[in-house]
């Protein structure tokens, strides 16, 4: 229980922290108390961490965590990632990141010479959320497994143990499950331990992950998401600060580097989590409108709409005045927050849990409560906060504006931002009130919305800002429109895109690209290139998106072994199955030919021990024209009516019907038992005679363990499958008993095959938008 001790005195000290942070921003010289009292909350958290992690790497199974998400069958990697796998993990891997950027907000402070005290005020509470969830009275990441009464299966349990009298009365037959159970409880163990036995001695095995977060992704994704989440509380807590000090001029310099790093990094996190959903998990896209993706991607585009009315504020402020729309960007930044919270609450209360694949099960309904609650108090902090400055904040908003001027469309541009967010915010919350949305819902509404914002971004170059001559506009305009008109009539004509409103998303898209790839031009300075670089990522990207959805081709195939199928063009054909990873997951081979010659496909298949499911892996053919998208449904051996096993030795011939087969011998290379010990892989080779009359033919399979080979003769007819070997000179194969080989079935494989034009675009230009956020965030973080 020493987590629990560090997660409580972290509690306490973030209490403490921010009393003596109020009795300082009061005038009274408590700032080192208030100081001491956050970094013993820091280093608390931190502590509590390294406790989980080691209790991880070390397989202390007795904790309910660690035997609910590790097991000692997880690669290093994977078993790091157990520690944000579960609800307790991640609330303090977000609690560390907060910590961590909470001393840095202090560092800079001291430094900058900002009001450390109103700032802190600002930013503990979002700490000490996090550390309320993971405090022993809700979600302890440090209970024992026998805190609460559960009951485990006996295949995580000692084999030699299982027969000691102590655990007698509490293994229970699950009839429904077919399965032994240990009723684990307080009363087991003093059983176990007035018997002499530990409970960790008990326990050997944990339940592990589930498979589908078995992969590289989950080792990023929920850190990087967790990081955005962490960061998303500091513009927040610039806000609360400037409210406090009703000061409205500093903190957008100060906030602004940590809005465009919030953006960065949740962004990125959104994306990771998507190309793990398209590249690992089969769903056969990056975005599935799932209401927990769109928890995260709501605060994300809210931050996106700050950061563009915070440059109007920069822009338009001077010595005396605060500049425009300030009550709309405090608004803003504390909603950005406020929107990580409502993610918090839809993903972690159970109020999804019947519609998101993403949600955590059902906690209860103190926690729904307590969540809620939170959620309530951001809120009217923020709103509070603002309605009481309400009359001292200048009100200096968009009448102040030239209707045609930069930042009008840049204002505008934020308010349809606003506008997608509502939409989709609308949607996923639908659930709350028992009912839900088609995904035609999202596109229906954001498709307009996004046709304006992309056209916004181009024209607001090309004005200047307060007012603009609009000859001088039509004329510096009116080359990049139609050079645009002629990049957009060439991807219509190859294509053969002719939706209204998507042609209308192209023009605004290659538009955006055209205009940003102009003023990089006349800008010459890498420094100042990020914003363009960054809405040219935008506009390749929607591109990608546009002619990825509107021109993908699916089609469910059912591939007969060694047949040749057709599809969009291209000649397909599944040629047999191998085992990997020690035999628990099979690889499909799938060739296609293309005009560029053949590709291999490997998709897999598997019964994984986890939960005794089906487990499917995709295999995507990746290139920049397209990818194919091979997603494995089911498999159907071959099969005979009526067909018998027989075990064939060497030289012993067997008769089928009017046919001898005879197993010759194995031909090995001459160096296998070196290639065996040095765990390298080899041909193995079965030499079979098969005779009939006069007719005799020598044929030679190669064979591969746990493989089934099929071997058919032309001349006799004969048809039958080796299915094991024995090196030691025997073979299995599998006959019809009345030799009526018609009715031999060949393996079949259930494929959802599809070709995804041109989705590469939709990662390079993503990639580009990270570049471009880079950029922007040094060249701020150096003038903050």
């Amino acid at each position: 229980m020493l987590g629990s001790i560090f997660i409580v005195i972290a509690l306490l000290a973030s209490f403490y922290s921010f009393y003596n942070y109020y009795r300082s921003y009061k005038g009274e010289r408590t700032l080192q108390k208030a100081r001491i009292g956050y970094h013993a909350m820091s280093i608390s958290v931190i502590v509590a961490s390294v406790i989980l992690l080691y209790l991880i790497i070390t397989h202390q199974y007795q904790y309910d965590y660690v035997f609910s998400y590790s097991s000692s069958d997880l690669s290093f990697g994977l078993l790091l990632s157990t520690f944000f796998a579960g609800q307790q993990g991640s609330f303090l891997l977000w609690a560390l990141f907060g910590v961590i950027i909470g001393l840095t907000l202090m560092s800079h402070s001291q430094k900058s010479g900002s009001n450390e005290s109103t700032l802190m005020l600002g930013f503990i509470p979002t700490v000490t959320f996090i550390l309320v969830m993971i405090s022993p009275l809700i979600k302890d990441p440090f209970a024992y497994i026998w805190s609460s009464t559960s009951y485990i299966d006996t295949k995580y349990l000692s084999s030699t143990l299982l027969n000691s009298p102590a655990l007698k009365n509490f293994l229970l037959n699950d009839t429904e499950n077919q399965r032994t159970v240990l009723k684990v409880g307080e009363e087991l163990i003093r059983a176990i331990e007035y018997s002499g036995i530990q409970i960790n001695q008990l326990i050997v095995q944990g339940k592990g992950l589930n498979p589908m977060l078995e992969s590289f992704w989950m080792q990023i994704h929920p850190p990087i998401l967790f990081l955005g989440f962490a960061l998303a509380g500091v513009p927040f807590a610039y806000a609360v600060s400037s409210l406090i000090k009703n000061e409205y001029q500093k903190w957008i310099n100060n906030a602004l580097p940590w809005v465009i790093a919030t953006i960065l990094v949740l962004g990125l996190g959104i994306i990771v989590g998507g190309y793990w959903a398209y590249g690992v998990l089969g769903w056969g896209g990056y975005w599935a409108w799932d209401p927990v993706e769109n928890s995260s991607l709501v605060p994300w585009i809210v931050s996106v709409a700050l950061l563009h009315t915070m440059i109007i504020q920069k822009k338009s402020k001077s010595e005396n005045k605060p500049g425009s729309f300030v009550k709309t960007n405090l608004l803003l930044a504390g909603f950005t927050f406020v929107l990580v919270v409502y993610s918090t609450f839809l993903t972690r209360s159970g109020i999804l849990s019947g519609t998101s694949v993403h949600s955590f099960s059902d906690p209860g309904t103190f926690i729904y409560n307590v969540l809620f609650g939170f959620l309530i108090l951001f809120t009217l902090a923020i709103i509070g906060l603002v309605y009481y400055r309400r009359s001292e904040i200048e009100p200096p908003e968009i009448s102040d504006h030239k209707l045609f001027s930069r930042e009008i469309g840049l204002f505008y541009g934020s308010m349809l931002l606003i506008a997608s967010a509502v939409a989709i915010l609308f949607g996923t919350s639908a659930p709350i009130f028992g009912q839900t949305v088609e995904i035609e819902f999202y596109t229906i509404m954001n498709l307009p919305l996004v046709i304006l914002m992309s056209a916004l971004i181009p024209l607001s170059l090309y004005l200047n800002w307060r007012s603009n001559d609009l000859i001088q506009f039509f004329k510096r305009t009116i080359v990049t429109v139609l050079i645009t008109s002629l990049g957009v009539a060439i991807i219509v004509f190859l294509t053969g895109i002719t939706e209204f409103l998507y042609v209308l998303l192209l023009f605004s898209s290659v538009f955006t690209i055209i205009a940003n790839i102009e003023f990089m031009f006349q800008s010459k300075n890498l420094k100042l290139m990020g914003g363009h670089i960054t809405h040219l990522g935008f506009g390749v990207f929607l591109i990608g998106v546009v002619i990825s959805a509107l021109l993908s081709y699916e089609k469910e195939m059912e591939l007969e072994k060694e047949q040749v199928y057709s599809f969009a063009g291209n000649s397909i054909s599944f040629n047999g199955y191998s085992p990997i990873e020690d035999g628990k997951k099979y690889a499909f081979d799938i060739k296609i030919k293309e005009e560029s010659g053949f590709k291999t496909a490997k998709p897999v298949m598997y019964i994984a021990e986890y939960n005794n499911s089906l487990m499917r892996e995709p295999y995507i053919l990746t290139g920049f024209i397209k990818d194919i998208y091979i997603e494995p449904l089911s498999f159907e051996p071959g099969n005979s009516a009526n067909r018998e096993t027989v075990l064939l030795r060497k030289g012993m011939p067997h008769q089928i019907g009017e046919v001898t087969v005879t197993f010759e011998k194995f031909d090995l290379p001459e160096d296998a038992m070196q290639k065996m010990m040095d765990g390298e892989q080899f041909d193995i080779h079965a030499i079979i005679t098969i005779d009939k009359g006069e007719y005799s033919k020598q044929t030679d399979v190669i064979l591969v363990q746990g493989v089934n080979k099929h071997v058919y003769d032309e001349k006799t007819k004969i048809s039958f499958e080796i299915v094991s070997f024995d090196v030691a000179g025997s073979i299995q194969i599998s006959i019809d008993n009345n030799n009526q080989f018609a009715s031999f079935t060949n393996d079949v494989l259930t494929v959802r095959i599809s070709e995804k034009p041109f989705i590469s675009l939709v990662w390079i230009g993503i990639l580009i938008m990270a570049m471009g956020l880079i950029i922007v965030v040094v060249r701020r973080m150096s003038f903050s």
